[in-house]
């Protein structure tokens, strides 16, 4: 009979890969969230697992082999204190994934502060197309596959690498548990503010990681980042590639002002041209992360600037959500200012207009609010949303937006104004970590109906 594993916190995107992993591994896997719903209840439910809803004890009777443990999940909950009671063994989902899926297999880890899970997903590409069928598990879903965690067909195993805490009674960051071969470093800022107090503190599980990779490993790094500098200096045991540096990297030149075309360079010889549907130097910059990571695991870079061609994108990566009256409309997960900023560059000519939820835990807290101005500098016109959680006042930054600025306090005042204030050829971006209440469909069906109304 197969071994029961049972899930707390099944519908997060990462325990979400952990589950179908599981189930496709043979284990028997249940799960339990507090809010089950599609798109991941659905993609579970598809896949055999059965749901529950919320956090009752009962859960746990009959009582399973094991208990994967999110790291959403703290102490006082219900279903945790009754787990702690009743001797059920029980691990995080970081932990379980290095035990049963990782140990025998050659790990290409993506970490860094932004642009993990787009990284990750034109990797994983680029190993398909090159025929290595790699297993992955990533935090979104990439438009090249139909799921964003599989156990693949070779050793080759491509993994989205959090800095965020692994549980309630694992407080090192999750890929400290990954043990790559190959580590991507994009870049590092201050983020989670609930539970890294400093920049310092996340250093030091970035390093932590680089003590995990192997001398016959590689780790690849952007060429200019003091805060990677300074996690280097700490001691690094593995080669270093680094990026943009145009001698011994790979770099990049570009060739239009969009960046949607680049030339890759490795060494300084030309490997081709990338002419794709991305846009921004911040892609480019993680398509060149992945080709560098890709090299590694044996596949040329030639090979990967073909695939990148046709690399379809991710899903709320600057997704474009379509055009209503010359309005153009993209779907963007940005919610640190760095991300804020690249997305706002990365948008066609025409009117900037951001429509922003600060959702993050460290949006909430208020640890980036002096850094928001400068992050919308690129904004024409800036709609913020303020909920009643948030534990700033969005108009404190009016003395820097001043007139670009529009603060509403709930989604439905936003969906009433925007259809009149936006105008043929805005480029709109609407910015959160979340589901900002469903703003993106219905700000679509708003359009459509306010032009026909004036039509």
């Amino acid at each position: 009979m197969a071994k029961h594993l049972h899930i707390l916190g099944a519908c997060g995107t990462f325990m979400g890969g952990v589950a179908a992993l599981a189930r496709e591994l043979g284990f028997r896997v249940t799960g339990s969230d507090q809010n089950v719903y599609p798109p991941m209840s659905t993609q579970l439910e598809q896949l055999g697992i059965e749901l529950i809803e919320g956090w009752d004890p009962s859960q746990l009777d009959p009582a399973p082999d094991e208990v994967v443990v999110g790291n959403a999940l703290t102490r006082g909950n219900p279903v945790v204190e009754a787990l702690l009671e009743s001797g059920i063994p029980f691990t995080s989902g970081p932990a379980w994934l290095a035990r049963e899926l990782l140990r025998d297999r050659w790990v290409l880890a993506v970490a860094g502060t932004h642009g993990k899970t787009t990284t990750a997903g034109m990797l994983a590409w680029i190993l398909e197309y090159a025929g290595l069928s790699p297993g992955f598990l990533i935090g979104g879903v990439p438009g090249n596959f139909p799921v964003s965690a599989r156990l693949g067909d070779t050793p080759f195993f491509v993994i989205e690498a959090d800095e965020y805490d692994s549980a309630f009674f694992d407080k090192r960051s999750k890929f400290v548990h990954y043990g790559p071969r190959t580590a991507i470093l994009n870049n590092l800022e201050f983020d989670h503010a609930d539970i890294f107090p400093d920049l310092t503190a996340i250093q030091r599980q970035f390093h932590h990681l680089i003590r995990t990779v192997p001398g016959s490993g590689l780790i690849i790094r952007p060429q200019d980042c003091p805060a990677l500098d300074e996690v280097m200096a700490m001691g690094c045991w593995t080669p270093v590639l680094p990026l943009h540096d145009r001698e011994t990297g790979v770099a990049a030149r570009d060739l239009d002002a969009g960046v949607t075309r680049f030339e890759v360079l490795v060494a300084g010889k030309s490997c081709g041209e990338v002419n794709w549907t991305m846009r921004g130097a911040h892609n480019r910059d993680n398509a060149l992360a992945a080709i560098a990571a890709a090299r590694h695991a044996g596949v040329a870079p030639e090979v990967a600037v073909q695939a990148l061609c046709e690399f379809k994108g991710m899903k709320r990566r600057l997704e474009y959500l379509g055009n209503v009256a010359g309005i153009s409309v993209y779907d963007d997960f940005a919610h640190h200012p760095t991300a804020i900023d690249a997305t706002l560059r990365a948008l066609p000519d025409g009117r900037k207009i951001a429509v922003l939820e600060p959702r993050s835990n460290s949006m909430r807290l208020g640890a980036h609010r002096a850094s928001l101005p400068r992050a919308l500098a690129e904004a024409d016109q800036v709609y913020l949303y303020v909920p009643e959680s948030l534990e700033w006042d969005g108009q404190a930054l009016e003395s820097a937006l001043g007139d670009r600025l529009i603060v509403a306090r709930q989604v439905e005042d936003l969906l009433n104004r925007l259809p009149g204030d936006l105008l043929p050829g805005d480029q709109v971006a609407i910015m959160s970590n979340g589901g900002f209440e469903g703003i993106h469909a219905r700000l679509m069906t708003a359009l459509r109906e306010y032009h026909q109304e004036t039509v």
